[in-house]
């Protein structure tokens, strides 16, 4: 059966961080690549990073490069999302998705999602 459970959302200030896990059960990690997600209140779901089944490719959306890092522990199946400098318009639910390849490509190559963790940045 697979999972990906997350951890590490929560309430931050502006300019604080957090740091978002999704560790995968069922699959390994190294044969898939693995994407972060976020929907905010009464907008569309918003592709904002992947990391490669091989680890060595990673993508970000213009509106988090610089801030966030995306990475992985294959030892512990786990990917990782830090989040710094974050600003009020980053609160979303942000979801973990594994691929059905091994290249970050578009997000129908998506098939499976784990359950959202809510970020708030708020002061």
């Amino acid at each position: 059966q697979l999972q990906l459970v997350k951890s590490g959302g929560g309430l931050v200030q502006p300019g604080g961080s957090l740091r978002l896990s999704c560790a995968a059960f069922g699959f390994t990690l190294q044969r898939y690549a693995i994407g972060w997600f976020r929907q905010a209140p009464g907008k569309g779901r918003e592709g904002v990073s992947c990391i490669s089944a091989g680890g060595g490719n990673t993508k970000y959306a213009d509106s988090v490069k610089g801030r966030f890092t995306i990475s992985k522990d294959n030892a512990k199946n786990t990917v990782y999302l830090q989040m710094n400098s974050l600003k009020p318009e980053d609160t979303a639910v942000y979801y973990c998705a594994k691929s059905k390849i091994r290249l970050c490509v578009s997000q129908d190559t998506y098939d499976y999602w784990g359950q959202g963790t809510q970020v708030t940045v708020s002061s």
